[in-house]
């Protein structure tokens, strides 16, 4: 479940990032997935705008796509591309005896 505080926690995340080179990998539907560089051009409340590199394209992304895992962001940080949420741990969970 999303909350409040992930929202402004990742916000304030992009804010900082703004003029850096990121990598967004997503999905294209049918099995078709793209990964394309990109830097982040502007932060809004609702929405952030990257800009592509390889054509000079705009595009927004909210940041619930990011958190849902809908569309992933690396962000460069001068030798290696990190992930900007890092990958969910998965805990096993006890089966309650009755």
């Amino acid at each position: 479940m999303i909350c409040r505080t992930d929202i402004a926690n990742l916000k304030t995340d992009i804010n900082d990032k703004v003029g850096q080179k990121i990598i967004v990998k997503g999905s294209l539907g049918r099995c078709r997935n793209f990964e394309k560089e990109a830097t982040i051009e502007k932060a809004y409340p609702n929405i952030f705008v990257v800009k592509y590199a390889e054509n000079d394209r705009n595009v927004t992304y909210s940041y619930t796509d990011v958190l849902t895992r809908t569309v992933e962001v690396e962000v460069f940080d001068g030798a290696t591309y990190s992930p900007l949420i890092p990958a969910p741990v998965e805990t096993k969970k006890k089966k309650a005896m009755l």
